[in-house]
């Protein structure tokens, strides 16, 4: 005696043909988001090019393209180094794959875009960090385009501003990642030397090996509402010094009470913000003023 038997499946209501499905209204994908911070449902085009949530004013994570178009002036970006390939240094299981499919997903073909641009009229060279192309983490290719934007800096005599936006290192590229962190740091060392303005602009997330490189290391360092900044995380933390870290200890706004950071700048000002701040540190413009 079978104890359980498998019913006919029977439908409560015929099923469509072809064409009756066809004129089923069709939701298209990411019309609506939820704010991860109030947990509210936004509609997308509400959030308008600056992504910020209308309720709580959560700043959204963006792509490096969107942010360098909400950034400089219209058509003024140069992107350098674009087609440098990804390498596999040690063989990693399934990396290039990966580096592949994130491409596609992205639309970016690292994780971070570099160039020449004008930001209200000053030139600059620009580095932008991306995190949604493996969480903006530094690899072999991340460390030399920055790297190489820096020394460009130098030649053309321009301060660098850079957007920051990392998980840290790159698992997949070992110590070869790590590495990045001293090669950038000393191309930015040799910026400063050199008598150029070096600014960076935190986003969330700033951590691991770039918050204890480059990006800490800026003239002057500005960051977005709420970014979370910091090198471990918190669970690492706790489990090492065998105490329970304070609540929102690594937010933007922790540590610019502790004087890690100078301003906290929200995103629908920030360009003109890193543009005043560019101005005031030109030679030529401090001519004229005098």
């Amino acid at each position: 005696m079978k104890l359980f038997q498998k019913r006919p499946y029977i439908p409560l209501e015929p099923s469509s043909t072809t064409e009756e499905a066809s004129k089923k209204p069709i939701v298209p994908d990411g019309l609506w988001k939820k704010c991860p911070n109030c947990h509210k449902t936004i509609y997308s085009k509400n959030l308008g090019d600056e992504k910020i949530c209308p309720h709580c004013h959560y700043n959204f994570r963006i792509s490096a393209s969107e942010r360098i178009e909400l950034t400089v002036d219209e058509g003024s970006f140069e992107e350098w180094f674009k087609e440098m390939p990804v390498e596999n240094p040690l063989d990693f299981p399934g990396y290039e794959e990966k580096i592949e499919a994130t491409k596609e997903k992205s639309g970016s073909n690292e994780a971070v875009i570099v160039g020449k641009a004008s930001i209200l009229n000053q030139e600059t060279v620009l580095c932008v960090m991306d995190s949604t192309f493996f969480m903006g983490s530094m690899g072999k290719v991340v460390g030399e385009k920055l790297t190489r934007a820096l020394e460009e800096a130098i030649q053309l005599q321009l301060p660098v501003v850079i957007f920051t936006a990392s998980g840290g290192a790159r698992m997949q590229e070992g110590i070869l990642s790590l590495m990045q962190m001293a090669k950038v740091s000393i191309a930015v060392s040799n910026l400063q030397k050199a008598g150029l303005f070096y600014l960076t602009v935190l986003t969330d997330p700033t951590t691991g090996g770039v918050t204890a490189s480059f990006a800490m290391q800026g003239d002057i360092i500005l960051a977005e509402p709420g970014a979370t900044v910091g090198f471990a995380g918190k669970r690492v933390i706790e489990q090492t010094i065998k105490a329970t870290v304070p609540e929102g200890f690594q937010s933007a706004e922790h540590l610019l009470k502790k004087g890690f950071i100078d301003q906290i700048v929200p995103r629908k000002e920030l360009r003109n913000q890193v543009g005043f701040l560019l101005g005031i540190h030109n030679p030529d413009q401090l001519e004229v003023a005098k």
